[in-house]
């Protein structure tokens, strides 16, 4: 790097990938930035700069590179920034280490560290922990971890495992074999390895009784609840023990028992046209989903399907890795599996789709069945995917445990200031509280006034969102949800006479 270059770098100013020292003599809490920076996506740290930007520079000796590289070794696991010496004038220097950005957790002095904009702060405890367990993934988890003593390839589903390889081989995703023992097959869907018999192979095709005690989060929790929350009395609760796929297939039972299904006799047509408040598609990609991404080192953990009144939320132990967010599930991404033996297994036998299509899928499912984009979040050590129902055409009649429902039209629930064609996306986003900027984003203004006037106090006075900070509404914090009306509108379900 010369003086040029350096001097464009200062510019920039201090920024998550930017600190400035004045001194060698800071050389500590440098390290402590590089720690952070490591832990991030990299970035220069420059001795012989004020926090104003200003190259002042310093005597730089062989024992001053010296003192900088014996702060560096109390980093762990060792980590090797460049360090670089550029000229300023007479005898004075600016020193530029340069780090890459790195896989971590990094420490330093047994201290985790990251960056928050321009300033270093120690990592909390529970996301240090998080990246370790995604640095050893890739060599130790659960699933690649041996069967405990005793338990063998007799316990598990033979039938099923050969129904695998049945359906991987019709959908080339394995290639035709004669050797069809077991055995064989279970090396193929790599459930063995150095001859030992891996816990992913019971997670999938374990049968016998007596896993249950060695193995008791191999379990689906299924509930039919009678009001909008746990609050509320059950109608139906089963709760079954057994392999991945056995549970995908008594979850999909549980909810065609209980998702009520609304029809309509359309014009021209001599039948009746069906739509079922949760796409079927959609669910059980969920549930494969949770089931494939669970945390299985939990003994009491559990996938769960719990179906409300007016939603269906599926749950699974465990939290997002890997840089994973709410928001990126709605866009592409990479496929990243917490348990990818289980995965892979998947999707050989048609369950899954590889390549981060899962979550996409989903959404465009329940967009061609009417339903509003589900949601996802983490919370209290759990994801959870929620799908609201689909928009029931107006006078549908509804089978099951839900009656005859009629929908306001659009007319009647917008306000005229709105446009029609932005409402609904507009009540969508809504579904969780979101700032003012997301909201003129969909709106496609620029104009937060003319926003507030024409589109977001509509909106409020007419009881469709409201304010989560209500009592000051200029608050930096303040986001806007939807009401309950707004929620009945989507739902398909009438509002209370407003």
């Amino acid at each position: 790097m010369n003086l040029s270059e350096l001097k464009s770098l200062v510019h920039e100013g201090e920024t998550e990938r930017m600190e400035f020292k004045r001194s060698t003599g800071q050389r500590t809490s440098a390290a402590k930035t590089v720690c952070a920076m490591l832990n991030g996506l990299g970035g220069f740290v420059v001795f012989g700069v004020t926090h104003n930007g200003e190259l002042v520079g310093q005597q730089v000796s062989a024992k001053t590179l010296e003192d900088i590289s014996a702060e560096l070794r109390k980093i762990e696991p060792p980590a090797f920034p460049d360090i670089e010496t550029v000229h300023l004038k007479g005898d004075l220097a600016a020193i530029v280490l340069s780090i890459p950005g790195g896989r971590g957790p990094y420490t330093f002095d047994g201290r985790p560290y990251l960056r928050h904009g321009p300033t270093t702060i120690l990592m909390p405890r529970e996301e240090y922990n998080r990246r370790l367990l995604e640095r050893l993934h890739a060599t130790r988890r659960w699933e690649n971890e041996p069967v405990p003593d005793g338990v063998t390839i007799d316990d598990l589903d033979a039938e099923e495992i050969q129904i695998t390889l049945d359906n991987a081989i019709r959908l080339g995703r394995l290639e035709a074999t004669d050797r069809r023992d077991i055995e064989s097959i279970l090396r193929g869907l790599e459930l063995i390895h150095d001859d030992k018999l891996l816990n992913a192979a019971v997670a999938l095709y374990g049968k016998a009784n007596r896993l249950k005690p060695l193995y008791p989060q191999l379990e689906i929790r299924l509930a039919r609840f009678r009001g909008r929350n746990r609050l509320a009395d059950f109608t139906d609760n089963r709760q079954y023990w057994g392999h991945a796929f056995s549970l995908l297939r008594r979850a999909e039972s549980f909810l065609m028992d209980h998702v009520p299904i609304a029809g309509r006799v359309v014009p021209g047509k001599m039948v009746r046209e069906d739509q079922p408040w949760y796409p079927p598609r959609a669910t059980r990609e969920a549930i494969a989903n949770a089931i494939c991404h669970r945390d299985y080192t939990t003994p009491g953990g559990a996938v769960a399907v719990a179906m409300y009144d007016d939603h269906l939320e599926i749950t699974n132990p465990g939290t997002f890795h890997f840089g994973i967010t709410p928001e990126k599930l709605a866009q592409p991404h990479e496929s990243k599996p917490w348990n990818p033996i289980i995965a892979n297994v998947f999707y050989r036998a048609g369950i899954i789709e590889r390549w981060g299509s899962g979550t996409l899928n989903i959404l465009d499912w329940c967009r061609e069945n009417g339903n509003p984009p589900p949601t996802w979040q983490e919370q209290a050590g759990s994801v959870y995917v929620t799908f609201w129902p689909a928009i029931l055409p107006d006078k549908a009649e509804v089978a099951g445990e839900i009656g005859p429902k009629s929908v306001p039209s659009l007319s009647q629930v917008c306000p005229k200031s709105v446009p029609s064609d932005i409402f609904i996306p507009l009540l969508e986003i809504a579904s969780n509280p979101v700032p003012i900027e997301i909201l003129m984003k969909v709106a496609e203004q620029t104009n937060r006034t003319r926003f507030r006037k024409t589109i977001l106090r509509p909106l409020l006075d007419a009881g469709l969102i409201e304010m989560t900070v209500p009592d000051k509404p200029r608050s930096s914090k303040q986001k806007y949800r939807l009401t309950e009306k707004a929620r009945k509108f989507l739902l398909g379900i009438e509002g209370d006479g407003e």
